[in-house]
């Protein structure tokens, strides 16, 4: 290690300061980015712009809007970005998925985006659709892609688009082992994807664990921890079962008796989101993306922590 280094990591470990006080100092220049998905009401859309607005001052790198399961949400997820490029200075990323839909039906909805300026596409297999929802048992359809893999590939085979794909480091709940789903993100990196996100996770050190094993076999591609400052507890143990993100008994104890308090479970979720956003910035991470379930505050709040501010948005 270098002098330099060496001098870094003392001062680290003598500062009386913990890493959500140092975050905004580090001197790593922090990016965001931010999912949001299309809403099915009017009050929904009214929401959704709210954040959208209150969040587009941050400059995020990209946005990206979700694609409901067995693509239920085409028309409305291509609407919010057909809007986003119109109205905002925001740079939106469109979810794709396979489910449900023919080789030639998700060749048409890249094409579409592509016809209307989007050149960023998130490339996830997708859930099953209706009762088995988010963990249900997935099938393919016999003339559909049958993965993110193979989906990377069609929208490389367009040409023209940054692809974003799904990363797993709490293992998928459908995959054997950590190793099979490390395996299929190089597959999908060979394909052509050129950024992951990972599921969200509140395990940090599993997560470094995943960080590492990537890059030993050979993954080089950005890896953006994905945060999901989520104050609903129990509807977080429902997600979290569903798709494979353990939560840590400290976690469980922070929100227990709380299910009558809203005010302090938000301000405990901020709070473990922005103390895993600062430890990971000293591991060496500085791209984050969030998961705002439509919300702007905790995640306005967080990037403030990291020393993400506002900058001025053209008229």
């Amino acid at each position: 290690m270098a002098a330099s280094s060496l001098a870094a990591a003392r001062a680290l470990l003598l500062s009386p300061l913990g890493p959500v006080a140092r975050a905004g100092d580090n001197a790593n220049p922090v990016r965001v980015s931010f999912e949001f998905f299309p809403p099915k009401t009017d009050k929904a859309e009214e929401s959704l712009w709210e954040a959208v607005r209150r969040l587009e001052p941050l400059n995020p790198a990209f946005v990206s809007v979700t694609y409901g399961a067995g693509g239920s949400t085409r028309e409305r997820t291509h609407r919010t970005v057909q809007r986003m490029l119109t109205e905002t200075t925001l740079k939106p990323a469109a979810h794709l998925t396979c489910v449900e839909a023919s080789r030639a039906e998700v060749d048409e909805v890249i094409e579409s985006y592509k016809a209307i300026g989007v050149d960023h596409i998130v490339a996830l297999r997708g859930d099953p659709p209706g009762a088995s929802g988010i963990g249900g048992a997935y099938q393919p359809r016999a003339d559909g892609y049958a993965n993110a893999t193979e989906l990377t590939a069609a929208i490389g085979r367009v040409g023209g688009f940054d692809v974003t794909v799904g990363a797993y480091p709490e293992r998928h709940p459908e995959s054997p082992s950590i190793e099979h789903d490390i395996d299929v993100l190089k597959a999908k990196v060979d394909a052509g994807a050129t950024r992951a996100i990972s599921q969200f996770f509140f395990d940090i050190d599993a997560f470094l664990r995943y960080r590492d094993r990537i890059r030993a076999a050979g993954i080089d591609i950005p890896l953006l921890p994905g945060i999901m400052p989520v104050s609903n507890f129990n509807g977080l143990v429902r997600m979290s079962a569903a798709c494979g993100a353990s939560i840590p008994a400290w976690l469980a104890a922070h929100f227990d008796g709380l299910d009558d308090d809203p005010e302090t479970r938000k301000l405990l979720a901020a709070s473990v989101a922005a103390e895993t956003c600062a430890r990971l910035q000293e591991e060496g991470f500085s791209d984050f993306h969030f998961y705002t379930l439509n919300r702007a505050d905790l995640v306005y709040a967080i990037c403030r922590v990291l020393g993400v501010r506002e900058q001025k948005v053209a008229a």
